[in-house]
């Protein structure tokens, strides 16, 4: 079950807008994610999720509205804003002709993460990935072994907010239950604020302690599996009917 969230800001959106030529892919959407939270941004395929997150890690620029993090812009303060936080995404791929020891160990410079070697055998062994696959050219590995090595890539700098698109998809079940048991452990020991993106109802249900629902574009709820659940369907309604307010989203009717 979630936990208990800090008070202290780590992440606030005020009126964030994207376009993409004439589509406007996301528009508006203000939320905000304290220390020590969990935020799960919850919406079908096509409804900003993946370009939100690529605004707040500074892969994209905002077409409007405001990113502030640790309490300043991300516009004007980037570099210590990014050293301080890191992302894992089935999207972005790492040098393929590298092992991935190799990018690990060029990303733990980048970090100025001490004792590189030690972490990253430490990454390696947490997310059972063995060190003959290790070694291998980053092209040759499966898709459940690039969004591993995408995991051990984005705990390297023990980040203070870490952002995670997709983190369990490509994984099978035993590997999906670890990576979750090690996204509940940073928030538990360590207060890092997560946010991450998922299809699995289920999923967002057990790690989040608050979500926002995406809906072409726009922030249709934000709160408790409860309180999005009530706000779409009625105050009648219970957190079991998330897969209700999934399905009413992916059909374009909230």
């Amino acid at each position: 079950m979630p936990g208990a969230v800090l008070t202290d800001p780590v992440l606030r959106v005020a009126s964030l807008t994207k376009r993409f030529g004439a589509k406007l892919a996301v528009e508006e959407v203000s939320f905000s994610a304290s220390r020590g939270e969990i935020l799960g941004i919850l919406g079908p395929n096509g409804a900003g999720k993946s370009t939100v997150i690529g605004m707040l890690c500074g892969l994209l620029e905002p077409d409007g509205g405001c990113i502030e993090i640790f309490g300043r812009r991300l516009a004007q303060h980037r570099a210590s804003i990014l050293a301080r936080m890191n992302i894992a995404s089935p999207y972005a791929s790492l040098p393929g002709q590298l092992s991935a020891r190799q990018n690990l160990s060029i990303y733990a410079d980048l970090y100025g993460v001490e004792r590189p070697g030690e972490r990253i055998a430490e990454l390696l062994q947490l997310f059972g990935i063995p060190s003959e696959a290790a070694d291998m050219r980053f092209s040759k590995l499966s898709s459940g072994q690039v969004i591993r090595v995408s995991l051990c890539k984005a705990l390297l700098n023990r980040p203070e907010l870490l952002l995670l698109d997709e983190p369990t998809v490509y994984l099978d079940t035993e590997i999906a239950a670890q990576t979750r048991s090690v996204i509940l452990r940073e928030r538990d020991d360590r207060g890092t604020t997560i946010v991450l993106t998922s299809h699995n109802l289920g999923e967002i249900q057990h790690l989040c302690d608050r979500i926002v629902l995406l809906s072409r574009g726009r922030a249709i709820a934000c709160g408790t599996a409860l309180e999005v659940t009530r706000a779409v369907l009625g105050r009648e309604r219970d957190s079991a009917a998330l897969a209700e307010v999934f399905s009413r989203a992916a059909r374009g009717e909230v």
